[in-house]
């Protein structure tokens, strides 16, 4: 094998690597951001549970007429 064969080979594999560990950087930056975004909606829908649940016990089908 030529010297400058083995030359660009190398240079190439460099840029890979280099390019691999930038996507890897990125998947991890989303990962994290997808799990904020779990947290976020979990912590929507309990809160909304919550109203409901609370709008549920003032609902006028759960209180007594006024004459009672």
């Amino acid at each position: 094998m030529s010297e400058d064969r083995l030359m660009d080979i190398e240079t190439k594999l460099a840029f890979q690597e280099n390019t691999i560990d930038e996507l890897n950087s990125v998947v991890i930056e989303q990962q994290k951001e997808i799990d904020r975004l779990k947290n976020t909606v979990a912590y929507l829908l309990d809160k909304m549970e919550q109203v409901a649940d609370t709008r549920m016990e003032r609902a006028p089908s759960n209180e007594k007429p006024p004459h009672y």
